[in-house]
């Protein structure tokens, strides 16, 4: 049976993946909020 090789562990510090996960979640919320608002303005202006 070959050998696999395990999953590295990720190198980056904990902070930088901190930061990505935050400004990923804020993206994803400002996103969500602008298609929010453009629905709901379209569908009252029909």
């Amino acid at each position: 049976m070959p050998d696999t090789p395990e999953p590295q562990a990720d190198d980056k510090p904990l902070g930088v993946r901190l930061a990505w996960f935050v400004g990923l979640s804020l993206a994803s919320l400002a996103v969500t909020a602008t298609l929010a608002y453009t629905l709901r303005t379209l569908l009252f202006l029909g």
